[in-house]
């Protein structure tokens, strides 16, 4: 079987917006996990001005809807590392992820600019699987 969308569900993380032109953190929105056993977030960057910044990406989970219980996600926690899914500047157009394998049930990813003056672009989605239900919705809530 070939069908993948009706098995992932695609939530907003960090909109497209204006540059990113110092040290100031993009953070996602806060990913409900509800009826999903497994969760991605996916980084999309553009174009990164400044010649030596760096973005560090940090995961953080918690049982409370607003996150007020927050706590760092562990690496065993996660499908992939923290340090792959940061990028520096010469990362232009690029893609990163970092999965998240633990069973809190809200989790937040921050990308945190480091060096940064220019103007920096990036993005985010969340990839929920695993439905305990599917197919997904055809048009992600």
């Amino acid at each position: 079987m070939r069908d993948i969308v009706s098995h992932l569900n695609f939530k907003r993380g960090i909109s497209p917006a204006a540059a990113i032109a110092d040290n100031t953190a993009a953070v996602s929105q806060i990913l409900d996990r509800i009826g999903y056993e497994s969760a991605a977030f996916v980084i999309l960057t553009g174009a990164l001005a400044d010649a030596d910044a760096t973005f560090a990406v940090t995961l953080e989970h918690g049982d409370q809807a607003n996150l007020s219980d927050a706590a760092a996600v562990p690496a065993d926690q996660m499908n992939g590392s923290l340090a792959n899914a940061g990028f520096t500047f010469a990362a232009d157009d690029q893609v990163r992820k970092i999965g998240y394998v633990g069973g809190k049930r809200y989790v937040r990813a921050t990308v945190t600019p480091s060096g940064n003056a220019g103007n920096a672009f990036v993005a985010g989605v969340w990839v929920l699987g695993k439905p305990n239900n599917s197919p997904t919705p055809a048009i992600p809530n």
